[in-house]
């Protein structure tokens, strides 16, 4: 089994990694990194060693692999302790906040043992799964249009550090990372960028919105995200030659780690196709545990499940956008 250590035990330890750890008999949780002793209530890890810093951990245990989901401010220096010390890291989104970082990161990983992956567990989510299908099988005919959108309506800041100001808050990082990243996985680099990142709550501070157009060609992707929309959108929209693809409403896995049914059986979720007859679409439940079986099998095939160098191509894309959006113009790719 693979010894591990949860680097932070907030929501995204607990909701996205340690419901997964814990149900597959590939890893063992020998310890956690956390200042909240209330960390040793948590009925899964009550009887594990809880370290006050990485360093700590690092020094006392003998864990291999090391997840981090902390604030992403600190992602940085606790990936370069965990490369220095020759150990394996799982880093949630976004894994840095600039390029240069990242560069240093790949840097240093080129000169370790260490293998570093990157959680982008939205690359499983079942509707993204069957866009890649329509995609790859064109069932639509030739793609010229796909918007993408995760909007949560929080019309009032609140007290969490993604909402406050400081490095690496707002929602450009945090929900931007994903669909950034799964734009990237279907279609790679796009040759344009054009984005707007707003702040419209009162006494905002950090960017709770934004729309983001990439160009390939004649075609667009639409990526946006609002904390002010309280009404259904679709998730997902594909529009081709052939007809459309429209899928409405989140994918269910993060309501089901929530509310402890994931493993009690996933759900199906239904779109519609658009075409000479409308039809409901069957939608496979994502598979968010795949992603760490994949994960134990690239430890030992020492190959990482989201690499760094893709992670570096999110970072340098949201960089792109708050240029965009400061300048208020597109930017088109430089060749070479």
């Amino acid at each position: 089994m693979i010894k591990t250590i949860l680097v932070g035990f907030g929501f995204a330890a607990k909701v996205f990694h340690l419901p997964h750890l814990v149900h597959s008999d590939k890893y063992e949780v020998v310890g956690v990194v956390s200042r909240s002793k209330a960390s040793k209530e948590h009925s899964e890890v009550s009887h594990i060693p809880v370290y006050e810093t990485v360093e700590e951990a690092l020094s006392l245990s003998d864990a291999t692999l090391y997840i981090i989901t902390t604030p992403s401010d600190r992602h940085y220096d606790m990936l370069k302790q965990c490369i220095l010390a020759g150990k394996d890291v799982l880093v949630e989104k976004p894994a840095f906040l600039t390029v240069e970082e990242g560069k240093e990161l790949i840097q240093l990983t080129q000169n370790s043992e260490s293998i570093v992956s990157v959680h982008q567990n939205r690359r499983w989510d079942g509707d993204f799964l069957i866009i890649q299908k329509l995609l790859h099988e064109e069932t639509l005919g030739d793609w010229k249009v796909l918007e993408s959108r995760f909007d949560r309506f929080r019309p009032v800041i609140r007290n969490r550090w993604r909402e406050q100001p400081g490095a690496g808050s707002g929602i450009l990082y945090d929900l931007g990372s994903h669909l950034i990243d799964q734009a990237l996985v279907l279609f790679g680099e796009p040759d344009a960028i054009y984005a707007e990142v707003m702040t419209q709550r009162e006494n905002g501070q950090t960017d709770d919105g934004f729309f983001i157009v990439f160009h390939y060609g004649e075609k667009r992707v639409y990526l946006r995200s609002s904390s002010f929309i309280n009404s259904t959108y679709p998730r997902f929209e594909l529009h081709g030659l052939k007809g459309s693809f429209l899928k409405y409403g989140l994918d269910k896995q993060e309501p089901q780690l929530i509310d402890g049914t994931y493993y009690q059986g996933k759900e199906n979720e239904a779109g519609t196709i658009y075409m000479e007859d409308t039809k409901n679409v069957t939608i496979e439940p994502g598979g968010y545990d795949h992603f760490f079986s994949l994960l134990a099998d690239g430890l030992i095939s020492r190959k990482p499940v989201v690499s760094l160098e893709e992670a570096l191509k999110v970072t340098r894309f949201i960089e792109l956008a708050r240029i965009s959006s400061h300048e208020g113009r597109m930017l088109k790719k430089k060749n070479g």
